[in-house]
């Protein structure tokens, strides 16, 4: 039974997932927009809102943190650019908008991207 197993498997290994999730947000933190399926994206989101608050600290603690969790240049642009513009917001740094699904499959996509 999974009770209580909200997160998703993508069909994937645990490390797999883990690399999976760290190269979306690696691309969303440099991109500012990007466009993946609708289920990794909603995996992505709470994952992102966490970086963005955890750069919000300024602390040599939660750079290295940030730069275990997605990569040198990502923490780099998280900690100096987006944490500093959402100082005054509590959450919700992140929208998801639903496209079109996929020609090829049928799999339901989305954008995900840093709200202004």
């Amino acid at each position: 039974m999974r009770h209580g197993n909200a997160n998703r498997k993508f069909g994937r290994k645990t490390n797999q997932r883990h690399a999976l999730i760290k190269s979306l947000a690696y691309s969303l933190t440099l991109k500012g927009k990007i466009r993946t399926t609708e289920a990794k994206a909603k995996e992505l989101r709470p994952f992102m809102e966490k970086l963005v608050t955890l750069g919000m600290k300024e602390t040599v603690a939660s750079r290295r943190l940030l730069e275990a969790r997605v990569g040198k240049e990502a923490a780099k642009k998280i900690a100096t650019e987006l944490s500093p513009s959402y100082k005054g917001r509590s959450g919700g740094y992140t929208r998801i908008t639903k496209m079109v699904r996929r020609v090829s499959d049928g799999a339901p996509m989305a954008y995900i991207e840093f709200v202004k």
